[in-house]
């Protein structure tokens, strides 16, 4: 039986750099959906923040240039908060999805320096 899921995941860039923001968004979002045998169209929405020191492109952009124009998007700032989860130029996103797995079997994606944050889920 089919029910709204969500995914989270993490990537990093070297550099504030518009190329590799989308490139590594794009991997990201390519992870998410190979992980969970996802296809475009049981995508519901994504959130996307990014940290303070990433200026150079919108995470969705690299959605869009892929061609998924017709899932809701929303770009945020990440909090700025003191500790080891705040790692530098690094890219969030919180996926809501259409999907018959269970919470048990979903596979989350945590990819470069992001990958510190969930050490514990299976890659």
């Amino acid at each position: 039986m089919t029910h709204v899921a969500a995914l989270r995941g993490a990537t990093t860039v070297e550099e504030d750099d518009r190329d590799a923001v989308l490139e590594r968004t794009s991997e990201l979002l390519a992870a998410l959906m190979e992980r969970n045998a996802l296809t475009t169209e049981e995508v519901i929405s994504l959130v996307f923040t990014a940290t303070d020191d990433l200026r150079s492109a919108y995470p969705a952009e690299a959605v869009r240039a892929a061609g998924i124009a017709d899932v809701p998007m929303l770009c945020m700032r990440e909090l700025d908060i003191a500790g080891p989860t705040n790692i530098p130029r690094c890219i969030r996103v919180l996926a809501h999805v259409h999907t018959d797995k269970p919470r048990a079997e979903l596979r989350h994606a945590y990819l470069h320096e992001a990958r510190q944050l969930r050490s514990d889920l299976p890659e």
